[in-house]
């Protein structure tokens, strides 16, 4: 059986170690779990998971600096590709952080703030454990309870055009899209590294998914 090779993106933020770790511990010993900023080694892998914490404007700029962004795009629409936190941010079209950022435009769609004025009592950045509620049955929700808990930390969230792409949802306040899905996509705004047996059972199923 080949070694399947998968690619944590490295763009010089985010938790990329316990992201690889996390990886690590739930691959199987066909799996090499490697981190890389290279578009090469992107272009290359079998999977691509993109971590991330920070700002957008950052992230785009670092992602354009190393010349990551077109294997990136091109990765998002091949081959399994499992985005966190700004990794499923930078995917839309658009981020009102930062006065304004164009991102991937791999999925329609905007990045906003929540609405501090509606929610007055809410504390933003929303941060510490939230449930996830399924709105589809996928591959990677595989042996994960309907309503688990993830941890989150950040201030803006996702709004794609078309709802279908919407995998999970939680409320703060609102209630926003925490996970999306599409063909070979799928990504979530919480941290699964820090998300004790759940995330650790999401990499577990991202790294047996073919992205179909």
């Amino acid at each position: 059986m080949n070694q399947k090779l998968v690619a944590v993106v490295d763009y010089g933020m985010g938790n990329l170690r316990s992201v690889s770790k996390a990886a690590e511990h739930m691959a199987d010993a066909q799996t090499r779990i490697i981190v890389t900023s290279h578009p090469g080694e992107i272009e290359d892998a079998d999977a691509i998971i993109f971590p991330g914490q920070g700002a957008a404007k950052a992230c785009m700029k670092a992602l354009m600096d190393t010349g990551m962004i077109h294997p990136i795009q091109k990765a998002a629409k091949e081959k399994p590709f499992f985005g966190i936190c700004m990794g499923l941010q930078v995917l839309m079209s658009h981020s009102d952080e930062n006065n304004g950022v164009d991102c991937l435009d791999v999925i329609k769609g905007q990045v906003v703030h929540f609405d501090e004025t509606a929610h007055p009592e809410l504390k933003i950045p929303h941060m510490g454990w939230n449930q996830i509620h399924q709105t589809n049955d996928h591959p990677l929700w595989h042996n994960i309870p309907q309503d688990s808990r993830f941890y989150f930390v950040h201030s803006y969230f996702v709004q794609p055009e078309n709802k279908a792409y919407i995998a999970g949802e939680t409320t703060h306040g609102q209630t926003f899209a925490s996970a999306l899905s599409h063909q070979n996509l799928f990504a979530i705004q919480a941290h699964p590294e820090k998300s004790a047996e759940h995330g650790l059972q999401l990499f577990k199923n991202f790294l047996a998914w073919n992205g179909h």
